[in-house]
Protein backbone atom coordinates (compact mmCIF):
# COMPACT_ATOMS: atom_id res chain seq x y z
CA UNK A 1 0.00 0.00 0.00
CA UNK A 2 2.77 2.44 0.92
CA UNK A 3 4.83 1.50 -2.15
CA UNK A 4 1.93 2.12 -4.52
CA UNK A 5 1.41 5.59 -3.04
CA UNK A 6 5.08 6.46 -3.57
CA UNK A 7 4.87 5.09 -7.10
CA UNK A 8 1.75 7.15 -7.82
CA UNK A 9 3.39 10.34 -6.48
CA UNK A 10 6.50 9.66 -8.57
CA UNK A 11 4.34 9.14 -11.66
CA UNK A 12 2.47 12.39 -11.06
CA UNK A 13 5.78 14.23 -10.55
CA UNK A 14 7.19 12.77 -13.79
CA UNK A 15 4.04 13.75 -15.68
CA UNK A 16 4.17 17.27 -14.23
CA UNK A 17 7.85 17.58 -15.26
CA UNK A 18 7.04 16.42 -18.79
CA UNK A 19 4.15 18.89 -19.08
CA UNK A 20 6.38 21.69 -17.76
CA UNK A 21 9.04 20.76 -20.32
CA UNK A 22 6.56 20.83 -23.20
CA UNK A 23 5.16 24.17 -22.04
CA UNK A 24 8.70 25.54 -21.77
CA UNK A 25 9.52 24.50 -25.34
CA UNK A 26 6.29 26.06 -26.62
CA UNK A 27 7.03 29.28 -24.72
CA UNK A 28 10.55 29.52 -26.15
CA UNK A 29 9.26 28.90 -29.70
CA UNK A 30 6.64 31.60 -29.25
CA UNK A 31 9.20 34.07 -27.92
CA UNK A 32 11.59 33.36 -30.79
CA UNK A 33 8.94 33.83 -33.45
CA UNK A 34 7.68 36.99 -31.72
CA UNK A 35 11.16 38.47 -31.60
CA UNK A 36 11.77 37.59 -35.23
CA UNK A 37 8.51 39.35 -36.15
CA UNK A 38 9.46 42.37 -34.04
CA UNK A 39 12.70 42.69 -35.98
CA UNK A 40 10.64 44.21 -38.80
CA UNK A 41 8.36 46.23 -36.51
CA UNK A 42 7.52 49.85 -37.31
CA UNK A 43 8.76 50.75 -33.81
CA UNK A 44 12.53 51.27 -33.54
CA UNK A 45 12.72 50.18 -29.88
CA UNK A 46 11.05 46.86 -30.68
CA UNK A 47 13.48 46.33 -33.54
CA UNK A 48 16.40 47.09 -31.27
CA UNK A 49 15.07 44.73 -28.58
CA UNK A 50 14.56 41.97 -31.15
CA UNK A 51 18.07 42.52 -32.43
CA UNK A 52 19.41 42.21 -28.89
CA UNK A 53 17.52 38.97 -28.44
CA UNK A 54 18.87 37.54 -31.68
CA UNK A 55 22.40 38.62 -30.71
CA UNK A 56 22.15 36.49 -27.57
CA UNK A 57 20.92 33.41 -29.42
CA UNK A 58 23.27 30.78 -30.82
CA UNK A 59 24.31 31.63 -34.40
CA UNK A 60 22.57 29.72 -37.18
CA UNK A 61 22.53 29.98 -40.94
CA UNK A 62 18.86 31.03 -40.75
CA UNK A 63 19.69 33.84 -38.32
CA UNK A 64 22.45 35.08 -40.61
CA UNK A 65 20.08 35.11 -43.59
CA UNK A 66 17.46 36.91 -41.52
CA UNK A 67 19.98 39.54 -40.43
CA UNK A 68 21.14 40.11 -44.00
CA UNK A 69 17.54 40.71 -45.08
CA UNK A 70 17.02 42.95 -42.08
CA UNK A 71 20.12 45.04 -42.78
CA UNK A 72 18.93 45.63 -46.34
CA UNK A 73 15.52 46.69 -44.96
CA UNK A 74 16.58 48.84 -41.96
CA UNK A 75 16.73 52.59 -42.63
CA UNK A 76 18.03 53.88 -39.28
CA UNK A 77 21.84 54.01 -39.40
CA UNK A 78 22.39 53.30 -35.69
CA UNK A 79 20.21 50.19 -35.68
CA UNK A 80 21.65 49.03 -39.01
CA UNK A 81 25.19 49.42 -37.60
CA UNK A 82 24.21 47.33 -34.57
CA UNK A 83 22.73 44.68 -36.85
CA UNK A 84 25.97 44.61 -38.88
CA UNK A 85 27.95 44.02 -35.68
CA UNK A 86 25.65 41.17 -34.66
CA UNK A 87 25.91 39.68 -38.15
CA UNK A 88 29.72 39.88 -38.14
CA UNK A 89 29.86 38.20 -34.73
CA UNK A 90 27.55 35.38 -35.86
CA UNK A 91 29.46 34.82 -39.08
CA UNK A 92 32.76 34.72 -37.19
CA UNK A 93 31.34 32.23 -34.68
CA UNK A 94 30.07 29.92 -37.41
CA UNK A 95 33.38 30.13 -39.30
CA UNK A 96 35.31 29.25 -36.15
CA UNK A 97 32.96 26.36 -35.41
CA UNK A 98 33.35 25.02 -38.94
CA UNK A 99 37.16 25.35 -39.04
CA UNK A 100 39.19 22.21 -38.32
CA UNK A 101 40.77 22.12 -34.86
CA UNK A 102 43.97 24.11 -34.65
CA UNK A 103 42.98 26.39 -37.53
CA UNK A 104 40.89 29.51 -37.48
CA UNK A 105 39.39 30.71 -40.73
CA UNK A 106 40.08 34.32 -41.22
Amino acid sequence: MRFSRVLRIAGIAALAAAVAGVLGVLFVRDQMSRHRRDLFSSRPLRRLAALGYIAGAPPTVDSIRLLRDYIAWERQPLIRRQANQVLAKMERSLREAAAPRGEVAG
